[in-house]
């Protein structure tokens, strides 16, 4: 497996490259000599920009040099000259080792002070004036290379000699394009989880029989995919070969194993050849960051901000197939550790993070069910469809992404038709602080509220909700904070992608419901102001506790008053929720019922409907007076042609 260097695989316009070094080090006289191939007489203090074209070495990605000046007064400008570089040489004089000792003691703590993300190349100049009593460069530079890991390479070169004066800008450019970072750890010396995912995938998408070997035939058509040049068969005995010395697990009777295609690259790289596996990963659609890249992953999705994404029956056939292949033990559920193994050609499992940890049914081995999978990938449908798509690439879906997905009909075309079609429903839950939010969502997976971990930011929770005509929908609820409240209906847009909201309150506690019918009164005027509304529903929590007269009076009048359901009572510690997943699904799905009215709405309304009438009446008027006006026409047309 070599590679082939025909195209700028990396994409990138241009790679641009920063000079910089104690004065006198030779960083002059380097840039004068790599452009024009001779040692310069006369060399200006600094040199001008100075650019290699893409054809000077075989990635065929134009370089722009810039060269420094190492005097105070123009630190600034070095300063952001590094900042913006995509590599920067450090250059010292091999025939001064103060200028040698200034690398680790100036330049390179001021690189980190300053950020640097760039790689750097150690460069000694003057190679040619170098005491033979000196250290190797492999001597000199090993305990600097192990303080400073961000030093990608270390090299020495005479520009009056013409001694690698090209291969210090060669390995500058191929720390950009080809960096070893993203691949390898250099402290473990072993490939970084990131990469050993990609190759993961690479590997499974070209083992067509899925024998979990690449034949012959399988690692020629790889050859010939990522380097456009066959393997001859005396190459891949040779492949296979190697392997078969360093590692005997690396090759069986069907042929090259994962652990042999993992362990053929992390040699590619630690004998520098790190070109190699970038090609391969450039050729599978990777990008810098080892994810796909955004030409195989669409980043923006026209859609109303009313519409969302939903899967199509053959995704949701696809992760089925998938969770069953997982399922190891056959126990209808995915353990920790196999979810860990289905997203192991993922550059991370996506559900790591606490939005996703706690969103859905578990078992008590922690296990994840089928409903519970398929909800996860809903609610990562509905927060971030790109990623939710990414991810859908990465455990090995094929199709593209309008296969993938519908987008839903407008919440608002649906409360004309007073219908919907969605099969996945977001729900807003509100209220107050101890009101019992928390203790409906857990309740909705299955859970006591004292298994609720506790969190700073929105708790999402997703589940299937059988409906009375057997029916099965997927309900997302969103607990809202009471705190957020605010900064939320600030954005005209909050509301969108809400179908339903619930307004839970403590139903013994007269201050708790207050707290909600404001909430109640914010959310509907913030609906009825943007044109978002949505069905509401309230819920009296905690009906096992002494009620609060007030509050179930003043709740019952409000919700009347409203246009909406009167409270729906629940008591999750009883277990009697009432059948309110059920009922929050039916307002979802009749999108022009149990929306609220203000008080503000309603003489909105009425003013409407009033200058309507008025308009009717005019026009009406209006059409009695045309048709007097040709009446009067034809009378006296007739009167005219009689006399």
């Amino acid at each position: 497996m070599a590679a082939a260097a025909a195209a700028n695989l990396a994409g990138r316009p241009g790679v641009r490259v920063v000079v910089i070094g104690d004065p006198g080090t030779g960083k002059s006289s380097l840039v004068v000599a790599v452009a024009t191939e001779q040692f310069p007489e006369n060399v200006p203090k600094v040199m001008p920009h100075t650019r290699l074209p893409a054809d000077y070495f075989p990635d065929r990605v134009p370089i722009t040099i810039i060269d420094t000046s190492s005097s105070p007064e123009q630190k600034p400008k070095l300063i952001a000259e590094c900042q913006a570089a995509d590599a920067v040489v450090l250059t010292y004089a091999c025939d001064r080792l103060s200028t040698l000792e200034r690398l680790s003691t100036y330049w390179l703590p001021e690189l980190r002070r300053i950020q640097l993300k760039a790689p750097v190349i150690v460069v000694g100049c003057k190679l040619d004036l170098r005491d033979d009593q000196q250290n190797s460069l492999e001597q000199t530079m090993a305990p600097i290379m192990q303080s400073f890991r961000e030093i990608e390479t270390c090299i020495e070169c005479s520009a009056l000699r013409q001694i690698q004066v090209p291969e210090v800008f060669y390995y500058a450019q191929k720390a950009v394009l080809h960096p070893t970072a993203p691949l390898f750890d250099q402290e473990a010396q072993s490939l970084k989880p990131r990469c050993v995912r990609a190759l993961k995938r690479i590997f499974i998408l070209c083992d067509h029989d899925r024998d979990g070997a690449l034949s012959d035939v399988e690692l020629n058509d790889f050859q010939v995919r990522c380097f456009s040049a066959p393997l001859q068969p005396t190459e891949i005995s040779g492949v296979k070969r190697v392997v078969q010395e360093k590692m005997p697990e690396g090759v069986n009777d069907s042929g090259l194993t994962l652990t042999g295609f993992l362990f053929l690259h992390a040699l590619f790289i630690e004998k520098g050849r790190l070109e190699t596996t970038w090609t391969v990963l450039r050729k599978f659609g990777y990008d810098n960051e080892i994810k796909l890249r955004d030409d195989f992953i669409p980043t923006s999705i026209k859609r109303a901000p009313d519409q969302t994404l939903e899967f199509t029956n053959e995704v949701v056939d696809y992760l089925k197939g998938i969770f069953h292949m997982f399922d190891i033990d056959n126990d209808g559920a995915l353990l920790p550790s196999e979810l860990e193994d289905l997203f192991s050609t993922a550059p991370e499992n996506p559900w790591t993070s606490d939005l996703y940890k706690d969103c859905a049914d578990r078992n008590v081995l922690g296990g994840l069910s089928l409903e519970g999978f398929l909800s996860k990938w809903a609610l990562m449908t509905l927060l971030d469809p790109a990623n939710s798509f990414a991810n859908l690439v990465y455990v090995g879906y094929s199709g593209d992404f309008n296969s993938a997905f519908t987008i839903t009909r407008k919440r608002r075309v649906d409360r004309k038709k007073q219908q919907t079609q969605r099969n996945v429903f977001q729900c807003y839950v509100f209220g107050p602080k101890g009101a019992g939010k928390t203790a409906l969502l857990q309740s909705f997976l299955g859970r006591q509220p004292s298994e609720a971990v506790p969190i700073n930011s929105d708790r999402f929770a997703a589940n299937t909700v059988e409906l009375s005509d057997g029916t099965r929908k997927t309900l997302i609820l969103r607990e809202i904070p009471e705190g957020d409240v605010r900064s939320l209906l600030n954005n005209k847009e909050s509301l969108a992608p809400c179908d339903a909201a619930v307004f839970v309150y403590d139903s013994c506690d007269e201050f708790s419901w207050q707290r909600a019918r404001d909430l109640l009164v914010q959310v509907a005027t913030h609906g009825e102001n943007t044109g978002y509304e949505v069905p509401c529903l309230i819920v009296a929590a905690k009906d096992d506790l002494d009620q609060s007269p007030v509050a179930l009076q003043e709740s019952t009048r409000v919700s009347q008053d409203m246009g909406i359901e009167t409270p729906i009572p629940i008591s999750v510690k009883l277990k009697d929720l009432n059948n309110i997943f059920c009922r929050v699904v039916h307002a979802a799905q009749r999108p022009h019922l149990s929306i609220p009215e203000t008080e503000a709405g309603k003489s909105r309304r009425q003013y409407r409907q009033l200058l309507n009438r008025s308009l009717m009446v005019v026009s009406v008027g209006a059409a009695i007076g045309v048709v007097g006006v040709a009446a009067y026409r034809v009378y006296a047309a007739r009167k005219s042609s009689s006399s």
